[in-house]
């Protein structure tokens, strides 16, 4: 078993779901707080969740669908951002 805490990429991730929640998701309007904000927050959760029950699986194989489901939730996240950036909800920076 895998200890994902001492995975880089299991950091990085913990990190952007911190940066979603805390300086993203509270810019968007209370409107979008069923929709493209909790679309947004539960992709960026995935992510690590995905990565920590990866590392709890035995095999490669079961390990590697994981880290496939965690990066299909970054594209999610991708997509999410250019929504929000083209409703003027956050800037590109």
């Amino acid at each position: 078993m895998r200890d994902y805490k001492k995975l880089d990429v299991w950091k990085k991730s913990h990190e952007l779901n911190m940066f979603i929640k805390k300086e993203i998701a509270t810019k968007f309007p209370k409107e979008e707080r069923f929709e493209l904000t909790s679309q947004l927050t539960r992709a960026s959760l995935s992510i690590p969740l995905n990565i920590v029950e990866g590392c709890g699986r035995f095999t490669d194989k079961d390990f590697a669908h994981f880290i496939d489901t965690a990066l299909g939730s970054t594209n999610e996240i991708d997509y999410c951002c250019l929504c929000a950036s083209e409703l003027n909800y956050i800037s590109e920076e």
